[in-house]
């Protein structure tokens, strides 16, 4: 019996070498426990803030703008914008440069005097329809807070703010949309990645990698066979899941399907690049997938799929710049919702098309190393 455990002594000890002294399981095992708890704790946090608002304030009176103090001095928005043209606040509504707009009406503060109700609309943008939730509840909280201090101010209970809230592009709401749509960018994402990962990694763990090496194809050439067969797979596969959530969801689809595999075509190919970078440092499909798992969820959390960008602190949101899943959920969720055009995405589309170039670039560069 003895005999037997030190055995299985001698065999755990040369395993948990094996694993201590590869510099890369090493980093793999330490780093990302230690990256995904400091994501967590700071994008985690379940509370929308900095939330951007338009204000239209057809009233310009005391009232309406101790009204507007108290949206901008809560910790729950950001940036309060007061406009008088609702055409712009509308199409940053659509653009996602703002989360909601409140419009004030003319008779604000002629009814507060009176001791009736003054009407205020607030419209927001439905795309997470968690934040709409929570802003709505925000604004609502504000508005009961400021007819107490009406209340007690004259006297009388008659004064108070009656808030109407409407959401756009996502009408009643239904978390469903936004968690499909996000789900089948982030889904496509993910496969492009460990299909690529694993490609280098595999033929090096065949031993045919060397094979490739001394053939007569060029580096640009490796890459062209390395990069087409995962991004067809996963371009129809974005296709199958876009069709699903269609059909079988019943989430409308506004926008251009012809845009929409454009975007998806430049984003996948962005994780192509990122693939082939996990896979040329690594010298097993073992390690490619621990590389590509490492990698996917701090991008999953950088993306704004479970906490908004907006959320999160300052450092962590310049990080999402080179995140290529943070800019494709946003095309996504706007073609589907929002019938963005050309116009709209671009901004969306400059930095994907960017870390495309430089992942691709890095992964041209070790195949030409390698044939060297």
């Amino acid at each position: 019996m003895l005999e037997k455990l030190r055995h299985l002594a001698a065999l755990i000890k040369k395993e948990t070498l094996t694993i201590l002294r590869d510099p890369k399981s090493r980093i793999i095992i330490i780093a990302p426990p230690l990256i995904q708890l400091t994501l967590f704790a700071n994008i985690l946090t379940m509370e929308t803030k900095n939330a951007d608002m338009a204000v239209i304030d057809y009233s310009q009176t005391l009232e309406s703008r101790e009204f507007i103090a108290g949206i901008e001095s809560s910790r729950w928005f950001g940036e309060v914008i007061r406009t008088d043209s609702p055409e712009q606040a509308q199409s940053d509504l659509k653009n996602e440069k703002i989360q909601g707009i409140v419009i004030i009406r003319q008779d604000f503060a002629r009814r507060l005097k009176k001791g009736q109700t003054a009407d205020v609309q607030l419209i927001l943008d439905g795309r997470t329809p968690t934040v709409a939730t929570g802003l709505n509840g925000y604004v609502q909280q504000i508005a009961a807070t400021y007819s107490q201090k009406l209340a007690k101010k004259s006297g009388t209970d008659g004064a108070s703010i009656a808030l109407s809230s409407r959401i756009w592009f996502n009408p009643n709401a239904v978390y469903q949309w936004y968690l499909v749509i996000s789900l089948a960018v982030i889904l496509a994402l993910i496969i492009t990645l460990m299909l690529t990962a694993l490609s280098v990694a595999r033929e090096r763990e065949l031993g045919t990698f060397e094979q490739l090496i001394v053939s007569p194809y060029t580096a640009f050439e490796i890459l062209v066979g390395k990069t087409v067969p995962p991004l067809v797979i996963a371009l129809a596969l974005q296709s199958a899941m876009t069709l699903a959530a269609v059909v079988f969801f019943d989430i409308p689809f506004t926008g251009s399907f012809a845009l929409f595999l454009a975007s998806s075509f430049i984003a996948l190919l962005s994780f192509v690049g990122v693939g082939l970078f996990i896979s040329s440092i690594c010298n097993s499909q073992q390690q490619a997938i621990l590389g590509a798992f490492a990698f996917m969820m701090p991008a999953v959390l950088l993306s704004g799929f479970v906490s908004p960008v907006e959320d999160m602190p300052v450092f962590l949101q310049y990080l999402t710049w080179a995140n290529p899943m943070r800019f494709f959920i946003k095309i996504g969720n706007g073609l589907f919702l929002k019938n963005l055009s050309f116009a709209d995405i671009w901004p969306d589309l400059l930095p994907l098309i960017a870390i495309a170039a430089a992942t691709l670039a890095f992964a041209a560069g070790t195949f030409k190393r390698n044939l060297e």
